[in-house]
């Protein structure tokens, strides 16, 4: 497989209009002021900051597809790929989606796994977070227009929570290509991770879908000296006297960051450290051969989860994502790729540090990790409203490859070229969707 065709989603394949660089003074002044900032706060800001951030200036972010592309009329996998050539030099964008690639097909897929699992007694209502140029919220809408009964798609409501304004408006026009979806369809231009947007709990059951977003939330990094010391929090601050910026490391107090902790099960690792019958051989061995640690936390992934499981109490959620990235040379589990667009080609850094407002950061994303979250989200919210024990499952969730996702919901003969080649199926193979709804315990 390619490095290029298992990155698809995110970065270019090929030439682009490169990303302006911004010289580092702007983190000084624009970023930090005078005070440190962990780093999901540096990544934060380095992607979405609304000035310098890299979602705020590539100059176009998502690409669309004027028409969809006629699998069936290309020969096999090296005329694809020189289509896709074309494609990307003829449009001056970053990146398409593999929603825009294979519209309306993937979309549709999301959407019969909706109407297959939905309770249609109830009125339909979708959320999208970060819905692109609007491809999927379309799609999905089409398909409940042409193939669900006449009531869902008449009551149903699809709401797009979407940061960026710029694609909030693009989204509006690809929905508004059909007149009638427009009276189903809105977009809330607010960032789903400030509780404070919801505004209030929704008791109504509902869908929530997050399609290549978990990779570009933010992250939070930890780091041990060697293999006894506890674990430390990584903050990024400014060199003083310096444009350069710098790691410094604190002891854990963020309750984000301990909760996630606890989450991944890295606070049972703290506990053996302590256990007399090894503490004594680890301490031996570490001053012998010492060995620094880090380990990349998805609190951005963990905030996000506990807000919509605070807001909408009894969604169903459908997730897609990279499941592992390659040639990843940054250090730590979980790591991210950080790349950076010049001149028509990718460069990838060696240090999130490198991120300046030019450079993309994704993550991988852990699936069971994501399912353990996802749970532990739906018991904390429950548990506050003192409804629940612990004990109680209130999820049920599955992990599928995107191959499987496709051909349990989707119609792989239309992404299939003449040769028998199958770019949707045979490409994608570092990715996955993930499937989790509330179960008959939720009251």
């Amino acid at each position: 497989m390619l490095r290029f065709v298992m990155r698809s989603t995110l970065l270019p394949l090929y030439n682009a209009v490169p990303l302006r660089r911004f010289p580092l003074i702007f983190f000084s002044t624009s970023f930090f002021g005078d005070n440190p900032l962990l780093v999901r706060d540096f990544i934060h800001a380095a992607l979405y900051d609304p000035n310098h951030g890299y979602f705020s200036n590539i100059s176009s972010p998502v690409g669309v597809l004027e028409k969809s592309i006629r699998f069936n009329q290309i020969q096999g996998r090296d005329a694809y790929l020189q289509y896709l050539d074309k494609v990307y030099k003829h449009h001056d964008i970053v990146w398409f989606t593999p929603v825009e690639l294979f519209k309306p097909w993937y979309a549709y897929a999301i959407a019969e796994a909706i109407l297959r699992t939905a309770n249609l007694s109830v009125p339909l209502k979708i959320y999208e977070i970060g819905g692109g140029s609007g491809t999927c919220a379309k799609c999905i809408m089409d398909y409940m227009m042409l193939n669900a009964p006449e009531r869902v798609y008449n009551s149903m409501t699809y709401v797009s929570v979407e940061i960026s304004p710029s694609l909030a408006k693009r989204q509006l026009e690809t929905v508004g290509e059909v007149s009638t979806h427009l009276d189903r369809y809105k977009v809330e231009q607010r960032d789903a991770l400030d509780k404070s947007g919801w505004r209030h709990a929704d008791p109504n059951p509902c869908w929530v879908i997050l399609l290549e977003v978990l990779d570009n939330l933010p992250h939070d990094l930890i780091y041990c000296r060697d293999q006894v010391s506890p674990w430390m929090e990584v903050w990024v601050e400014k060199v003083q006297e310096s444009l350069q910026v710098s790691e410094t490391y604190r002891p854990l107090q963020d309750a984000l960051i301990s909760r996630c902790i606890h989450i991944v099960g890295l606070d049972r690792d703290e506990k053996a450290k302590g256990r007399s019958f090894v503490s004594a051989a680890r301490r031996i061995w570490s001053k012998a051969f010492p060995k620094p640690c880090q380990a990349w936390l998805p609190t951005g992934c963990l905030q996000l989860l506990e807000v919509l499981h605070w807001a909408l109490p009894k969604m169903s959620l459908i997730a897609s994502d990279f499941s592992y990235l390659p040639d990843v040379t940054i250090m730590g589990d979980r790591a991210p790729l950080v790349s950076t667009k010049k001149d028509g080609i990718t460069v990838d850094h060696r240090s999130y540090l490198d991120a300046k407002g030019d450079s993309d950061i994704f993550f991988p994303t852990d699936f069971t990790l994501l399912e353990r979250i996802d749970h532990h989200c739906s018991l904390f919210s429950r548990e506050k409203k003192n409804t629940t024990s612990k004990s109680t499952k209130l999820r049920r969730s599955i992990i599928l490859d995107t191959a499987a996702f496709m051909e349990e919901f989707g119609l792989p003969l239309k992404t299939k070229t003449k040769d028998g080649y199958n770019p949707l199926l045979d490409d994608f193979k570092n990715t996955k969707f993930y499937l989790s709804v509330p179960t008959h315990n939720m009251n």
